[in-house]
């Protein structure tokens, strides 16, 4: 019985904290491996971040998602994609000639982008006459073919519009839409001591 006893006095506790962590994993966070360079310069390849689950994604918030079925060409179940929130449901989304950014017709500035360069460097798409130019949500449903159509180029409710940061190679909404509400894992938080972990961690207005 005392050998029973000193067992089950290490064995216990044990149990319990996988326990512990296993519920923690499940409604609270859950740590990401980034892959690839779509978030350069703010997250780079094989970066591993944290997601929090419980925190709902903002305009601005570098979220984890669910990409099987919202990117038509990944065929992994448990693929999962880390992109930045661009256009919230029902806003209004559009990237000029000029290469601004708009949503619902205010001016986003993308601090969170390096420089100038890189806010209008791979932003543009080709429209339906092979034309780089600026683009609005309803120009890339009908350009890229999206499943969900916007309506008066407005993301729809229970959707949301990501970029990647690095435009140039981000594979992202631009060509396949809007991602569920049902395909969100949770809102990326960068640690303290992380490389420009403020451009992760900040919202824009």
């Amino acid at each position: 019985m005392k050998t029973f006893k000193n067992i089950m006095s290490w064995i216990l506790p044990i149990i319990i904290g996988l326990g512990l962590a296993m519920l923690i994993k499940q409604f609270w966070f859950t740590m990401v491996r980034v892959d690839g360079t779509s978030m350069q310069p703010n997250l780079e390849n094989n970066e591993r971040v944290m997601a929090f689950k419980a925190s709902k994604p903002k305009a601005g918030s570098v979220v984890v998602f669910n990409a099987y079925h919202v990117d038509p060409d990944q065929t992994d179940p448990k693929s999962v994609y880390v992109k930045r929130v661009i256009g919230m449901p029902g806003d209004t989304v559009k990237y000029t000639n000029a290469g601004k950014l708009y949503v619902n017709g205010k001016q986003v500035k993308q601090s969170y982008l390096k420089n100038a360069a890189q806010q209008t460097t791979g932003s543009y798409m080709a429209n339906s006459h092979s034309k780089v130019t600026g683009w609005t949500l309803t120009s890339l449903a009908h350009d890229q073919g999206w499943k969900v159509k916007p309506v008066n180029n407005k993301v729809p409710q229970g959707y949301y519009f990501v970029l990647g940061d690095h435009r140039s190679v981000s594979n992202d909404g631009r060509y396949w839409g809007f991602v569920p509400k049902s395909k969100m894992i949770g809102v990326v938080k960068a640690w303290p001591w992380q490389n420009r972990h403020q451009y992760i961690n900040s919202f824009e207005p």
